[in-house]
């Protein structure tokens, strides 16, 4: 098929030199290349021993925090769940009954709160919408699992753990 600006692109091929036909110039380069990397520090780092140094930004797993007198900041309000885009919190609010005073600061408290981490993106809108400053992503990383039931946190693993005072 010809082409429509009938324009021939013309090849010259030079014959290879002595050199060129043995490949020993190339051999000789990839083994330098090989040689230069041989001598480097590595990349990888053995995981379980070693702990990789994360930047100042980074977002973990979530956590519920507490005030400075101990009770949860968490007001259910649901701001978190509505702010986030995988849609992965979900929450039930409940009224504070008498004697539950010293463990929820306001009257409305979140009785269930979870997070599928399976959805989560770690994106840190629900971080930024609390008004509370009740949930951060300050965390480490979230542990691998064989079961997807068991990446469904509830409040048992996002409170943190009362102050001892």
């Amino acid at each position: 098929m010809e082409s429509l600006s009938n324009k021939r692109k013309v090849l010259e091929v030079k014959p290879l030199t002595l050199l060129e036909r043995a490949y020993l110039p190339v051999i000789v380069g990839g083994l330098a290349t090989t040689m230069k990397h041989f001598f480097k520090k590595p990349v990888t780092i053995s995981y379980p021993e070693e702990k990789r140094e994360f930047s100042e930004n980074f977002r973990g797993m979530h956590s519920l925090k507490r005030d400075e007198n101990g009770k949860e900041r968490c007001t259910a309000c649901g701001l978190c769940a509505l702010s986030c885009p995988a849609e992965a919190i979900t929450m039930t609010a409940a009224e504070r009954q008498k004697g539950e005073e010293h463990l929820y600061r306001e009257e409305k408290y979140a009785a269930v709160y979870e997070i599928n981490m399976l959805r989560c993106i770690f994106c840190g809108l629900c971080e930024e919408a609390c008004p509370k400053e009740a949930i951060y992503l300050d965390g480490d990383i979230v542990p691998a699992d064989y079961l997807r039931k068991d990446f469904i946190y509830g409040k048992d693993k996002l409170v943190e753990a009362p102050l001892n005072q």
